[in-house]
């Protein structure tokens, strides 16, 4: 993409409502525009690192059997009437016919809706287990929308759920999920801790958290510092300074020293039972014809979030950088002091490397501050003083090297695929 026709431009300052490092950030480098408290609207480059995280996502649930579908976000009353959870404060009512009450809601969650419809489609043991997932807009009455993309009152997110004949084979597939959420966490550059937690409104069982830590944090963790064993401190009876009571795989207690941490909650998983289906008379006839309510979990992953921790995680004075592979774009390349970088343009995407290429009429100074506030990756330099050469830079380092127009192909696709 040339950056002459991109439809955002960066700002010199940060916007003078926004407190959180990556609501500046990603405000001032074009990524997102701030619409009210707690609703933002993706710009095209915030858009495509959505996409890159959906992928990731996508990817991983289709390897554990999730089947994608999509739900609608504007729930009927009487689905949430049957559970009790049309009355939790956590949601917004916002159609009814003049001088009635509401009849329809935002969603903010989707078990009772995919519930109803597994119903009609689940008879047997034989049609279990099943696994359907999406990624879709959510919605929640959040008194404190604040913290940028951490905290919303409209955001995305990815919500999977699974319906099982036992428990037995709910757990086995929760410990696929988590082993699954690891790797996307990973995937976009992040680590996050395996956190017992409480189960809210979604179920009386605890529940875990996947968190990230941070100093900005809203959530605290109590976590072990030999075994990452972590609860969050709303339900722990840990005590910072103290020893982690876990067993290793030998049969020893840990006995780690407990700390006390700031975190983000980039995901969670829920083991429901048979809540909901229960409620919506979701059973099952077992291989002697007995009827059965189907078990459920869920398991969710805020993408906006994900995105925004990333941004909080990495992060230096001059912007943010991204990990390569949730970035808008693999190369940022730059035509400086009156330099043509139109070959180069060509010949890096004719190795299959994303590349925004910054063909504007403005001065070097400005391209520059430009690209360490976007963050992307690599950055590609093309001026009439390198000869025909080029300067090759990654974000996360200091050091710049002249190389041929081949080498900056070798050298971005060898650190990418590695």
């Amino acid at each position: 993409m040339r950056q002459s026709g991109l439809f955002t431009k960066i700002s010199r300052t940060a916007p003078k409502d926004e407190i959180s490092i990556n609501a500046q950030l990603l405000a001032r480098a074009g990524f997102v525009y701030k619409n009210s408290a707690g609703v933002y609207s993706y710009l095209p480059l915030g858009w495509r690192v959505i996409q890159k995280i959906a992928q990731i996502i996508r990817e991983e649930m289709n390897i554990i059997g999730g089947q994608e579908l999509f739900m609608p976000a504007l729930v009927e009353k009487k689905y949430l009437d049957i559970t009790g959870r049309w009355d939790v404060e956590i949601g917004f009512d916002v159609l009814g016919k003049k001088d009635e009450k509401p009849s329809f809601g935002l969603g903010w969650s989707h078990e009772e809706i995919l519930a109803a419809i597994a119903a009609k489609y689940i008879n047997s043991y034989k049609d279990l287990p099943f696994y359907a997932y999406q990624i879709q807009t959510k919605f929640r009455n959040e008194p404190r929308a604040k913290s940028g993309l951490l905290r919303g009152r409209e955001f995305m997110m990815k919500d999977l759920y699974s319906f099982h004949t036992s428990e037995e084979d709910l757990f086995d597939y929760y410990g696929k999920v988590a082993d699954a959420y690891h790797k996307i966490f990973k995937r976009c550059g992040l680590k996050a801790v395996y956190t017992v937690a409480a189960g809210g409104a979604f179920t009386k069982h605890n529940t875990h958290e996947f968190q990230v830590l941070s100093d900005v944090g809203e959530d605290i963790v109590l976590i072990c510092e030999k075994c990452d064993y972590a609860e969050n401190k709303e339900i722990s009876k840990l005590k910072e300074g103290g020893k982690c009571p876990t067993r290793l795989p030998d049969g020893q207690k840990c006995g780690g020293k407990i700390s006390e941490k700031n975190s983000i909650e980039v995901g969670n998983i829920f083991p429901l039972g048979t809540k909901y289906s229960e409620a919506f008379n979701l059973q099952f006839a077992d291989e002697k014809g007995g009827k059965k309510h189907v078990v459920m979990g869920s398991y969710g992953i805020g993408l906006g979030r994900l995105m925004a921790t990333a941004v909080e995680v990495y992060h230096d004075k001059d912007g943010i950088i991204w990990p390569e592979a949730i970035a808008p774009f693999g190369v940022h390349l730059l035509e400086l002091n009156g330099a043509d970088a139109k070959e180069a343009y060509v010949h890096l995407q004719k190795y299959g490397i994303e590349v925004l290429y910054d063909d504007r009429d403005t001065s070097a100074g400005e391209k520059l501050v430009g690209a360490d506030l976007m963050g992307i990756p690599w950055r590609v330099v093309a001026s009439p003083k390198l000869k025909g050469k080029y300067e090759l830079k990654r974000r996360s380092e200091n050091q710049a090297k002249t190389v041929s127009l081949s080498e900056v192909a070798r050298s971005v696709n060898k650190r990418t695929k590695a």
